[in-house]
């Protein structure tokens, strides 16, 4: 957390919390959701400013609900996630980054849904993959040492017993399937916080 946040915290204390103005969207694009994209459903205004990403992305955390929120000097601003708490990237040199710009490290389990989204936790990191770079990592899913091929996938998808592995440097993790409806209740988020 920034130093100038930590002294807007101890001097205005009480500031009261803002639920439904920001988003974090499946691609890892903060959303500035007006009145009218809250009122609509809207995902919101795709935040184009360097800087501005940046300082959420060094304020962005939890609370012990497993509500996410970005803390703005003194006043916690919660944030409605379309996915997960954070996305991941495939980066040439880094391997997967976080939508943060901080690289994930070494990946302790890693999900699939029915949908074919693959999601990877690295300790307390949950981060599901930006469905652009599927296809990359697609190709890193391994079936008795072999890459999977599309049928082999779609087995899986529909129940095989067939172990499938993600292949992430030295790393080769089991892959293990999660249903779209447990996924907040299995890695203890919110999606979209309220007051409590």
């Amino acid at each position: 957390m920034d130093d100038i946040v930590k002294q807007a915290l101890a001097k205005w204390p009480d500031v009261p919390h803002c639920y439904g103005w920001l988003g974090l969207d499946a691609r890892g694009h903060w959303r500035m959701r007006d009145a009218q994209a809250q009122q609509l459903g809207l995902a919101g205004d795709k935040i184009e400013h360097t800087a501005l990403k940046a300082f959420i992305a060094r304020n962005y955390s939890h609370d012990g609900r497993g509500c996410w929120y970005f803390q703005n000097g003194p006043q916690r601003v919660y944030v409605n996630l379309e996915a997960t708490p954070y996305i991941a990237r495939t980066d040439p040199a880094q391997g997967l980054m976080l939508h943060t710009g901080v690289p994930l490290g070494r990946i302790d389990s890693a999900f699939m849904t029915e949908e074919g989204r693959l999601i990877v936790q690295s300790s307390e990191v949950v981060a599901q993959l930006d469905d652009r770079d599927g296809a990359q990592l697609f190709d890193l899913l391994e079936s008795d040492g072999n890459t999977v091929d599309d049928d082999t996938l779609m087995a899986w998808l529909d129940g095989s017993n067939t172990l499938l592995v993600l292949r992430h440097g030295e790393q080769r993790i089991a892959l293990q399937r999660i249903a779209e409806t447990a996924i907040t209740t299995t890695f203890n988020f919110i999606r979209k916080p309220g007051i409590s």
